[in-house]
């Protein structure tokens, strides 16, 4: 069959994602995993026909009776001894029953739609090995959502996910359980019942299957897509902290981070002052100047208005600029590791040979975790603390304690209620888990299988942590936004600036004023659902054009 006729077996792709064609983004990633099969999915032509090359090589090289890593050898440690090719393809089904031993929760389907994703994209660049015939078939669960359930813990990320993965593994070959329709079914039976035939694994594509990075890299995929959006939604709780604290503008002003140009930090000051303009409570430097009374022949006084915020409003963009710029890094490397072939052994049709190597390796999506969710706890760290000066009547610019209704002395209601001082607990507690998890897990390598993965990445624990982080920002953001609201209503919305106005709007849609202690657990879980779905920052991007 010529390379011409191998292409031709494809359809020509008119829309839709190509796989295999190394041009998937982690955003691509992160609309797949939340579109449940709405997104069109094919394999690239090209590199179909380099998968078909791949097969025929290695079914070449397994001719010869050379040994061949995981393909007539064993695993690991046990490449010492090697098997006669008729074996191969038995093996491949060993490789995936002794690693059947993950545990912990389930992973959420959208990490299972994000690594079935990646995996298919990896193998499909035509080095591993793996006929087209199993990427076809994870193409396939992700159209029909058919969703193989996949324990979190149990890889090291080195060798790859190789736990995780085997899960995926063993639903493809009919066994194990899958989640179709939101029902747990045998993985055999959900296939059958959308006309899909499980499949016969051949030498080498069990390795392929789960000697790479796809798990870690479903869960970093989707925690770089929401720490991006929790960026621009931190910005805007900290321009209605600076409204309901009379506070300075000027702080935010370019001319303040040009001379500071870390893209990041540039980008939040921009926001924060783009979404200030028009405010009637946050005041430019000249005006907090003019608001003070002249020293005149006074040695010495009191100013009425502080020049400058406190550090966490004052240097909000120099925090959230961190992770703006990690996220740009992090993003990158990840974007590489979704195109990139990470499994061992690979073949190379260009020399007809077979390398070993270690592809399989988490270090960069591990280190791009860890690095990640530092940045994130910093963030939800600055948010708590904007927080804690909002509802504390020694800092908050004559706002009420804990944002309680302002009341007569005399009314009924005097003393009984406190307002959001419950929240403030919360979001502490929030924010100290959150800073709780960054300690690098990438520090923590151990010596595993004999020694011969004697260096490991734990690159997917730092995913799951990155993930983790990302949860709890979300919840500290819900809290604080709710409460800079509450705050906004407080000292009157009127004067908030127009863009403010606009997410003060959506954020009522969620959390009513509180006008006495009453339950918000709820009402404070569905304004977190808003931020999660994109609506507050689409509003705030719209509001400022940054």
């Amino acid at each position: 069959m010529t390379q011409q006729q191998l292409i031709d077996r494809v359809a020509p792709v008119a829309t839709g994602i190509r796989i295999g064609a190394d041009t998937l983004r982690t955003s691509d990633v992160a609309q797949v995993a939340r579109s449940a099969g709405a997104t069109a999915l094919v394999l690239d032509p090209a590199a179909a026909a380099r998968m078909d090359a791949s097969v025929a090589l290695r079914d070449e090289i397994l001719a010869t009776g050379q040994p061949i890593y995981g393909v007539t050898t064993g695993f690991g440690a046990n490449n010492i001894y090697q098997i006669a090719p008729g074996r191969a393809a038995e093996l491949q089904r060993h490789l995936v029953r002794y690693h059947l031993v993950g545990s912990g929760p389930m992973a959420s389907d959208e990490v299972v739609r994000a690594t079935i994703l990646v995996r298919a994209n990896c193998l499909a660049r035509g080095c591993s090995g793996v006929r087209r015939e199993v990427v076809d078939l994870l193409l396939e669960l992700l159209r029909y959502d058919i969703l193989p359930l996949i324990p979190e813990r149990g890889s090291v990320g080195a060798s790859g996910d190789l736990v995780p993965l085997c899960y995926l593994a063993d639903a493809l070959t009919g066994d194990g359980r899958v989640r179709l329709a939101g029902v747990v079914r045998p993985a055999g039976e959900a296939l059958a019942e959308r006309g899909l035939r499980p499949l016969t694994l051949q030498p080498k594509e069990a390795l392929g299957l789960i000697n790479g990075t796809s798990f870690m890299s479903g869960y970093a995929a989707l925690a770089i897509q929401d720490a991006a959006e929790l960026a621009v939604v931190a910005d805007v709780c900290t321009a209605l902290a600076v409204e309901v604290l009379c506070g300075n503008r000027g702080h935010f002003d370019p001319v303040v981070h040009r001379v500071k140009p870390h893209p990041g930090q540039v980008a939040s000051a921009a926001r924060i002052h783009a979404l200030l303009a028009g405010s009637a409570l946050a005041r430019e430097h000249r005006q907090v100047l003019r608001d003070n009374d002249d020293l005149g022949a006074r040695g010495y006084r009191r100013l009425d208005h502080p020049i400058q915020e406190r550090y966490s409003v004052r240097c909000a963009p120099h925090v959230v600029g961190v992770l703006t710029d990690t996220l740009e890094w992090a993003g990158r490397w990840l974007d590489i590791e979704i195109n990139s072939t990470n499994d061992n052994p690979l073949f190379d049709v260009d020399t007809g040979s077979v390398h070993n190597g270690g592809n399989f390796y988490g270090g960069h999506v591990g280190h791009a975790m860890d690095g990640l969710k530092l940045a994130l706890a910093s963030v939800g760290d600055l948010l708590d603390r904007q927080l804690a000066l909002v509802i504390d009547e020694k800092f908050n610019n004559g706002l009420t304690p804990n944002l309680i209704p302002r009341v007569g002395s005399d009314d009924p209601r005097a003393g009984l209620h406190h307002g959001y001082k419950g929240a403030q607990i919360a979001c502490s507690a929030l924010a100290a888990e959150a800073l709780r998890l960054t300690m690098p897990a990438t520090a923590f390598s151990r010596s595993t299988e004999a020694h011969n993965q004697d260096k490991v990445s734990m690159g997917t624990i730092a995913a799951r942590d990155a993930r983790t982080a990302v949860e709890l920002v979300t919840e500290i953001t819900a809290l604080h936004l709710a409460a800079l609201c509450q705050a906004a209503e407080v000292r009157g919305v009127a004067l908030l600036a127009p863009a403010t106005r606009a997410i003060f709007d959506l954020v009522r849609g969620q959390v009513r004023f509180l006008d006495a202690d009453r339950q918000l657990d709820g009402e404070v879980a569905a304004l977190a659902a808003l931020i999660r779905s994109g609506a507050i920052g689409a509003a705030a991007r719209a509001a400022t054009g940054c």
